[in-house]
């Protein structure tokens, strides 16, 4: 993987980039943000970009019949086209689903503070949203203040089912995640994503806990896979992206702690291929954040802490 530094072009307007919580591609391969807007000159929270870097579109913020976000975390776009939104503030216990030109549609879950794994009518801190068309159904990776994933409705919002690490009840307990000893039973915090492949497999992000846990869709647990364990506080599981070939046959790993992304076979979570070191030059990372795949196999990746942009890397091979 090559990084394209000329992606995007300048943004419109002089705005300026806040921490870039979250990326996604849409079916036509457009590139759309979720940012912190900064202090002077912001740019909207939500950004979308054509594939050559242009902005198409900016909108969000708060606005009538929900709750904006304290702190904007995330975003998925669905097969229908939606546009899917999280938050990780203190009080952020929502997911907002938007068309593509903002127009609001559904609001998940309502402000409330506190650990609450086991209440179904809110959210805690929620960080990343998978979206299953077919089903009509959306998984939540709740979150910074739970340790869960949650299944709703994508339509209505009914509560579907939930579940912890192992696929079992999840517990607010304390925990703390030492390399040498026996893997936690429960997810750390953050739970910071959720990912689901074409096969119906479910893939969680145990940040804290450096591993990928996957699942069945009804919370049946099948495996997980350990990466960079000796990796403590903030963890090296970051996010995902599944490589667009027929079998989506690799896992991409974006590791904010370590500053790589990590590509993986996913038939075993071996580790194939790194990219990327600490910096804040182009192809450098300062706390990595999220990262997508569009259908050519062209990685974006977003920074926070500072880091506060987007980057796209290119295969070096056949482009």
């Amino acid at each position: 993987m090559q990084v394209d530094s000329a992606w995007p072009k300048p943004l419109p307007h002089d705005w300026v980039l806040g921490e870039v919580s979250g990326v996604a591609v849409d079916a036509a391969d457009n590139v759309w943000l979720i940012q912190r807007p900064a202090k002077a000159h912001a740019a909207p929270p939500v950004i979308e970009f054509d594939p050559a870097g242009t902005v198409l579109r900016a909108w969000g913020g708060p606005g009538t019949g929900y709750d904006w976000f304290q702190s904007e975390h995330g975003i998925t776009i669905d097969a229908k086209g939606f546009v899917w939104l999280g938050g990780n503030g203190a009080n952020d216990g929502q997911v907002l689903k938007f068309t593509q030109q903002g127009v609001f549609l559904l609001q998940i879950g309502h402000p409330a503070a506190g650990a609450a794994s086991n209440d179904v009518t809110r959210l805690g801190r929620p960080a990343g949203v998978a979206v299953d068309a077919a089903a009509h159904e959306v998984y939540i990776a709740d979150g910074y203040g739970n340790r869960r994933i949650i299944v709703f409705d994508s339509e209505t919002g009914a509560y579907k089912r939930h579940w912890g690490a192992y696929g079992e009840r999840p517990s607010d307990a304390a925990q703390h995640y030492d390399p040498r000893a026996p893997l936690p039973r429960q997810f750390g915090r953050p739970v910071h994503c959720v990912k689901l492949a074409a096969d119906g497999l479910v893939y969680v992000c145990d940040r804290q806990n450096d591993r990928i846990q996957v699942f069945h869709k009804d919370g049946r647990f099948v495996t997980e896979y350990r990466i960079a364990p000796e990796t403590t506080g903030l963890g090296s599981v970051w996010d995902l992206g599944l490589w667009p070939d027929a079998g989506q046959t690799l896992l991409f790993n974006g590791d904010g702690r370590n500053e790589v992304v990590r590509i993986l076979r996913r038939a075993d979570g071996v580790v194939l291929g790194v990219f990327g070191r600490p910096g804040r030059g182009p192809g450098e990372f300062h706390w990595v954040h999220s990262l997508a795949i569009d259908s050519r196999g062209d990685v974006f990746t977003t920074e926070v802490d500072g880091g506060n942009r987007v980057q796209r890397f290119v295969p070096e091979a056949g482009r």
